[in-house]
């Protein structure tokens, strides 16, 4: 598999395409990671609700136990701590979820602060990359083959520009079609060179 060009200039091209891709998507996951810690010091409140509810129900309940301890009228003296009791543990919960909703908040918005340009970012780069690594791998093989270079060669008048083609000899046209090695060795190195490949291919 071919992966990178073999011309210098076609190589830089695709070193800095990649780069700039992973800089790109290492930058949108430093932002998003950075969105999430931030957003998420939003749960402090909610951190402190949840331990004040807790340790104030902890104290009722002790205070509910002690005061059940008293004769005859134990449980009517604890019964406003159990309620306290419950009360605390409800602001407990409503701490948690406070929690709960900041962290899906931070999570949803960190997925998309990442998520979308780095998606773009795929949709651009990606199919022009594996696009062109499936043609420079085939030709790559093609040119080792014997007669390599007509296929070459077809596959350049085919698909070559116009003003590429006119730069070439007025006659490789025409010795193509007579099988010319020296024509088909023109068309087939302008496909080669289309795809940032070095060499003639075997004859």
């Amino acid at each position: 598999m071919k992966l990178y060009a073999e011309k210098p200039w076609r190589f830089t091209r695709q070193i800095i395409a990649d780069l700039a891709a992973l800089v790109w998507s290492a930058v949108w996951i430093w932002a998003a990671i950075t969105l999430y810690q931030l957003v998420e010091k939003l749960a402090v409140p909610g951190r402190k609700l949840e331990s004040a509810g807790v340790n104030l129900a902890a104290d009722m309940a002790e205070a509910q136990a002690r005061a059940g301890r008293i004769p005859l009228v134990g449980d009517e003296v604890g019964a406003p701590f159990g309620s306290a009791a419950n009360a605390a543990n409800s602001i407990a919960e409503a701490g948690r979820d406070q929690q709960d909703a900041i962290a899906n908040l931070a999570t949803v918005l960190a997925w998309l602060t990442a998520g979308i340009p780095v998606l773009m970012a795929l949709a651009l780069w990606l199919p022009l990359r594996l696009s062109w690594i499936r043609a420079a791998s085939v030709a790559a093989k093609v040119r080792r083959y014997p007669g390599g270079g007509e296929l070459l060669a077809l596959r350049a008048l085919a698909t070559a520009p116009l003003r590429r083609l006119a730069s070439l000899d007025s006659g490789v046209v025409a010795g193509w079609r007579t099988g010319d090695p020296e024509a088909v060795e023109q068309l087939a190195a302008l496909e080669l060179r289309r795809l940032g490949l070095r060499g003639s291919p075997r004859r």
